[in-house]
């Protein structure tokens, strides 16, 4: 896949073969042609065409039924996404038959295959990358280390229990059982992040139904939830109003952009000066025990996702099964809400790690290799970090192929160095401690930005 570097014979349509602005659908098979500046008219809800291998979908009415959830496929609106399709679903010729009814006609021969001045050869020789990844059986998953990963978790769930029965509730054990926990509820939180990109079975069903286990049943959290927030973040990372990880809600003002313009409008719902300090209180405490805690069950219930509720109570059923009889229903309410706020500190840095400290700005229509290098960084391989990060200190190569299997990462990698060096795109690699510091480096210069635009612009 990923042809979107070639051009495909059309003639121009007779007078009135062309279908207007917000058409319905169009036929199967359209043949009217299109210039880009036709198609990208054509981004406003309720009115959203996008180019897919040259080819030109209404998707107007349909982004409602996607998947992937209506924003994740909104943001590519009158844009070439071919890049974005083909990293998102791992069986495209699959996928292709939905797009039929939706094909209205396709790109003028006259008219480039990239949109807003991309550049060609890099676009190409990514899609070359892309093409070699598939023919080496990069993007095959190794079932055994999935299986072992699966097996260290629950092992370490059985210890956490086990260590009460034999030993008691003293203050040291219960440490030592909640330390357990928060780990193993860390590695599931990777786990379920392998199976959420359908990169461990061949068939996405049961990358699905598993999903659904280890979010819902080993985490207690949404599968849908993920879903529809996650896609966004891979589809336009750091990407502000598109990428959901970069909405802080006036919390926080990040990159050199946002916080300028906060500045100049006078906008001061927090101290930002002062938010590389109140990250510590606010952030990697609260984030999963409370905010997204609060956010998950709101959605279940306003979106009346009944099948993720009940995978979700499962994990609270187990819990408070395993641990009432050592700690009462309150003390158990403290122990899961101990286990969610060191899990809630395990989470934060790995994530942000690779992004806080990047490029945070608005849409650029940048080609997919250039976007996602902007917005992601590297942390240096290591048996710790690759466990510590669940291979997420290859954010890189995670991001170019989202489907890949993660054991695969450090195989593609010195292929993406190499496409980077060729067209001088930067491709950063910190250590752990570094890319930990530029976290907080980062929201230290944010906050100066605002508070100089605040008091002298």
């Amino acid at each position: 896949m990923g042809g979107g570097g070639q051009q495909t014979e059309s003639s121009e349509p007779a007078k009135g073969d062309r279908v207007g602005p917000g058409g319905g659908g169009g036929g199967r098979g359209g043949s009217a042609v299109y210039t880009w500046e036709e198609v990208q008219r054509h981004c406003h809800r309720g009115d959203q065409w996008l180019v897919i291998d040259r080819k030109v979908y209404n998707i107007s009415q349909w982004v409602k039924r996607h998947p992937g959830g209506i924003r994740v496929i909104s943001h590519f609106a009158g844009e070439d996404a071919t890049d974005a399709f083909v990293a998102f679903h791992p069986d495209p010729h699959f996928v292709r038959k939905f797009l039929k009814p939706l094909l209205i006609g396709e790109l003028a021969t006259t008219e480039p295959s990239q949109d807003h001045g991309k550049n060609a050869v890099l676009v190409q020789d990514f899609q070359a990358l892309r093409d070699r990844v598939e023919r080496e059986g990069l993007l095959i998953a190794r079932p055994l280390f999935f299986s072992l990963y699966l097996g260290h978790i629950l092992l370490l769930e059985a210890l956490a229990l086990s260590l009460l029965w034999v030993w008691g509730t003293s203050w040291s054990v219960t440490l030592l059982c909640s330390l357990m926990l928060a780990t193993s509820q860390s590695q599931a939180g990777w786990l379920q992040h392998d199976f959420g990109h359908l990169s461990v079975c061949k068939k996405s069903s049961w990358n699905h139904v598993l999903h659904k286990f280890v979010i819902g049943h080993l985490k207690g959290a949404s599968a849908n939830w993920w879903n529809h927030r996650h896609f966004q973040h891979h589809a336009k990372p750091n990407v502000l109003s598109k990428d959901p990880d970069v909405n802080m809600l006036h919390v926080f003002v990040l990159g050199d952009k946002q916080p300028v313009e906060y500045g100049v409008k006078k906008l001061k719902y927090m101290p930002y000066h002062y938010q590389h300090q109140y990250f510590f209180l606010i952030g990697p405490p609260l984030l999963i025990p409370v905010f997204f805690t609060i956010q998950i069950f709101q959605t279940m219930f306003s979106q009346r996702n009944w099948v993720d509720l009940a995978w979700s109570m499962t994990f609270y059923l187990r819990f408070f099964c395993c641990y009432y009889p050592f700690f009462g229903f309150f003390g158990s309410v403290a122990l899961i809400s101990f286990v969610r706020f060191l899990e809630s500190h395990w989470f934060v840095w790995v994530t942000q790690m690779n992004h806080l400290p990047m490029e945070i700005d608005h849409e650029r229509h940048q080609d997919w290799l250039t976007m996602q290098l902007s917005g992601t960084c590297n942390i240096e391989q290591s048996t710790f970090n690759d466990w510590f990060s669940g291979h997420l200190n290859f954010q890189i190569e995670h991001h170019l192929f989202p489907t890949m299997p993660r054991h695969n990462y450090h195989l593609v990698a010195p292929l993406v160095r190499t496409l980077c060096e060729k067209h001088g795109i930067p491709y950063q690699v910190k250590t752990l401690q570094k890319a930990i510091i530029d976290v907080v480096r980062s929201l230290k210069k944010s906050g100066d930005l605002w508070l100089d635009a605040y008091l002298h612009k």
